[in-house]
Parts: C-alpha cells; sequence; structure tokens
C-alpha cells in the first residue's frame, strides 16, 4: 500500500506517462492535501515535473527514433520560460496563482473538447 507522500509522486507519474501532461496538475493538489502552501505546491510540483519529462522524453525519442538534435531550437526557449515562471513563481500571490491556472485548465479543457 502506497503512503500519502509515495502515491503523490506515483499517481502524477501515472497521469503523465498516459496523457502526456496533468500529472503537475494533480501533484498541486495532492501537495496541498498534505499541508503544503499554494506556492510550496506549484514549486514541489514543478521539481517533481523535470525528472518525469525527462522520462517521457527518452522513451519518446527511443520508441520514435527521433532525435533531441532535430528539436535543439526548443531547448533553450524552453529552459528560459522555466527559469522565469519559477522567478515569477516566487512573486505571484496564491490567489492570482490559482486564477491563471484555473483560466489555463479551462483554455485547455476547452481546446482539447473543440479537436
Amino acid at each position: 500500500m502506497f503512503s500519502l507522500s509515495g502515491f503523490s509522486g506515483f499517481l502524477p507519474g501515472l497521469i503523465n506517462g498516459l496523457l502526456g501532461t496533468g500529472g503537475g496538475i494533480l501533484a498541486v493538489s495532492l501537495l496541498k492535501k498534505q499541508g503544503c502552501s499554494p506556492n510550496e505546491a506549484h514549486a514541489t510540483a514543478v521539481g517533481l515535473m523535470l525528472p518525469l519529462s525527462i522520462v517521457s522524453l527518452m522513451v519518446c525519442v527511443f520508441r520514435e527514433n527521433g532525435s533531441l538534435l532535430q528539436n535543439w531550437f526548443f531547448v533553450f526557449p524552453a529552459l528560459s520560460g522555466s527559469a522565469l515562471g519559477a522567478w515569477l513563481l516566487k512573486k505571484i500571490k496564491p490567489n492570482k496563482l490559482r486564477f491563471f491556472f484555473a483560466l489555463l485548465i479551462l483554455y485547455t479543457a476547452f481546446h482539447i473538447l473543440c479537436q
């Protein structure tokens, strides 16, 4: 049986592996249930998503015989955006963070349903 903290890592990894996204959303909710503040939960989820994303990337590259060099031009902008987001996370109030997060979820849901 999983402990809540073990489950908080396993379930987001499972969702991220199945859907390619969404693990961070689940991680934030589970971490807040464990007593983390909203900012701590978001920061921890970001840290959790890094190794999950690396594993997903490796699976895609090896399974699809892809090349990391094909998509090198995404790396610097992605790293820059991640650094800016992590810096902004310390400055954004939890209420605004929840609002932006909810808007992103609604936009994503609308986009998926309209495809």
